[in-house]
């Protein structure tokens, strides 16, 4: 029988009778929302009031003019208009469980009985043992040799606590190995690894970076060729100079392009060879493929040195094998999560690993497929508007005609008119992609969302045909 007070205090029947009437309200009124809806017309002067405030205080204007009114329900969230839409980009991959969610909530309440907001460096809760515990278990469940994990609050930490982890360890080596088009994140260390010029502009150079082409599915051994000899000559012109590489599994910002276990394993038997650290990205695709993590669903668990997670799992992490531990003071921050965000993570690693998501036949799988059948028959009736699906999983991104940034652009903001929010990938082509909601997205919501994007499509090509 436990003496804590703490016990005591969230067994109090009036506490669970309050978390009771709470989720007992939330279905109540998400029987209400249950399809997409138009902005009220009453609140449009309000509501432009609203995005113009946001722009100012925030410096530059929002992407969309979405402002949420933190009601949701699964996959269709409400905004402060009134206008109810599909999220098919969950914040940039963040809500797999979708709006409102009832366990979501339930685990928020009972991070709300915690002490404090914010846990971190000096007093973290049994929780956040519980949380990394779940994170090294899911890494090493298929033989990689991932003991340790330090939480942060955002995945461009996580990113930057693994560059350090493998710099110190391997110093002096400094320079840092990646992909053509990768995405790293935006510090100012980050942006030097980002290949994009537009994230750097004005910005000093922090890291040398040698960049190896990525893996192309039209020339499987031709890019398999191309990407060793890239990386040999790299490591020939500065031996002993590189501390690590950086992998993504599936090229996220770079246009949802996969890689291959044969082009993945020839790099990385390279990289031990020469005692280069393997450090896998997997802010992105984690919980997005058969697997956990998209490093096990191409087999390549026995490389593994260093990966990092984030943006579905709330609370973001570096996890590494324990010849990679770093040093006292390498790595320390004043949070390392929210008691909330802390509560939710462990709810959704319990769903993804008790849920039926993985596997060839998994919840994730079906969702692709379900989409890629609606592609297809949009691409039957309709040849040449759309090219895909792309990507992997629940990784989902197609091309709009010609995949040119206008067009592009023009679809995303009709359909985010029309009821959908999705988001771009990619360059030349440009290419729109989803993130959708695994744990809630149904086979209608994905059937309702390609009847919409087909329709806004046609629009378009019917306005422009009436242009020319």
């Amino acid at each position: 029988m436990s003496n804590l007070k703490s016990d005591e205090f969230v067994s109090d029947p009036r506490i669970q009778k309050a978390r009771e009437l709470v989720l007992e309200a939330l279905s109540d009124h998400q029987a209400k929302l249950t399809r997409i809806a138009d902005a009220d017309p009453d609140t449009a002067d309000h509501y432009d009031a609203l995005i113009d405030q946001f722009k100012q205080a925030r410096g530059n204007p929002l992407f969309y003019p979405y402002i949420g009114s933190g009601f949701g329900n699964g996959t269709l969230v409400e905004l402060k208009d009134g206008s109810v839409k599909y999220d098919m980009i969950s914040g940039i991959g963040v809500h797999i469980m979708g709006h409102s969610n009832k366990q979501l909530l339930a685990s928020s309440f009972d991070a709300m009985l915690g002490d404090t907001i914010m846990q971190g460096n000096l007093q973290q809760n049994a929780e956040s043992l519980e949380l990394m515990q779940r994170f090294i278990r899911l890494a090493a469940k298929n033989g990689a040799k991932i003991e340790h994990c330090f939480l942060s609050t955002s995945g461009a930490t996580a990113n930057e606590n693994a560059l350090k982890i493998a710099m110190q360890k391997n110093a002096p080596a400094s320079r840092v190995l990646a992909f053509e088009h990768c995405f790293m994140g935006r510090t100012l260390a980050l942006a030097s690894l980002t290949d994009k010029d537009a994230y750097r502009v004005g910005l000093p150079k922090t890291v040398d970076v040698d960049y190896i082409p990525f893996y192309d599915a039209n020339d499987h051994l031709g890019s398999i060729r191309r990407a060793v000899k890239a990386l040999e000559t790299c490591i020939q012109r500065y031996p002993k100079k590189h501390a690590l590489m950086c992998f993504e599994m599936i090229q996220g910002e770079g246009g949802y392009y996969p890689g291959h276990h044969d082009f993945f394993y020839a790099l990385m038997m390279i990289l031990k060879q020469h005692h280069i650290a393997v450090f896998v990205d997997e802010i992105q695709s984690f919980g997005r493929t058969e697997n956990a993590f998209a490093f096990q669903t191409f087999k390549l668990d026995k490389f593994i040195d260093i990966l990092c997670v984030g943006k579905m799992t709330q609370v973001c992490a570096t996890l590494f094998v324990d010849e990679y531990q770093w040093k006292p003071g390498l790595i320390s921050q004043t949070f390392t999560g929210a008691t909330a965000s802390i509560y939710a993570a462990n709810t959704i690693l319990a769903e993804l690993e008790n849920g039926d998501y993985f596997g060839e036949h998994g919840r994730n799988m079906q969702i692709a497929q379900v989409f890629a059948s609606e592609f297809d028959a949009m691409n039957e009736r309709h040849p040449g508007m759309i090219s895909g699906p792309y990507g992997y999983g629940i990784m989902i991104a197609f091309t709009a005609y010609d995949g040119s940034l206008d067009m592009t652009k023009k679809a995303i903001h009709a359909l985010y008119k029309n009821g959908v929010i999705a988001f771009v990938a990619g360059k030349d082509p440009y290419r729109m992609r989803f993130l959708p909601s695994a744990a809630v997205i149904t086979d209608d919501d994905i059937k309702n969302v390609c009847e919409i994007l087909e329709r806004t499509l046609l629009d378009i090509h019917e306005e422009a045909n009436k242009e020319d």
